[in-house]
């Protein structure tokens, strides 16, 4: 967890710079369980001047997470987003979707801690956020401290050339 002012720190820095191409649109997508929590961060990021692709759902009628899952990754593989923002109960399913694609490293974050290690240690360009087990508002404070953070590389950019099999 982050005190407040380690928070205003990422808060800063995100208002000022980001690892990712914010030049092109960030690519978010959910499945029912997602959907609130999506819609949230769409007004957060609409609010700080950021562009989008809303990939779907766009109600909260039962649906199948990879409908949404896919294209979001696809944007991310084929540079057309800056970074990816995913939603659903868990997490687990829109994150294993995703990691199917080539040069895509989604990540499964419930805390702060996590979505700032996932971008230090694995550059992940896609956070993967469960909404049954994040509380509201915590969302949008993984993805100001996922969007600020810059991956270390060194010893982590060797690891992380080794996760593709192709």
């Amino acid at each position: 967890m982050f005190s407040d002012s380690e928070l205003l720190t990422h808060n800063s820095e995100l208002d000022m710079n980001s690892s990712f191409d914010l030049s092109k649109p960030i690519a978010i997508g959910s499945d029912h369980a997602g959907f609130d929590y999506k819609e949230d961060l769409i007004s957060f990021l609409e609010g700080k001047g950021f562009s989008f692709n809303d990939f779907g759902t766009y109600s909260k009628d039962s649906v199948d997470y990879p409908d949404y899952a896919h294209p979001v990754a696809e944007a991310v593989e084929n540079g057309e987003a800056a970074f990816g923002i995913l939603l659903c109960g868990t997490a687990n399913g829109v994150a294993i979707t995703a990691n199917k694609h080539q040069h895509v490293r989604a990540a499964i974050c419930w805390g702060e801690e996590i979505a700032k290690l996932v971008r230090e240690h694995n550059d992940a360009n896609i956070i993967c956020i469960p909404s049954r087990f994040v509380r509201e508002g915590d969302a949008e404070k993984m993805v100001q401290i996922f969007m600020a953070t810059e991956f270390e590389g060194g010893r982590h950019k060797d690891r992380v050339e080794k996760i593709a099999c192709a």
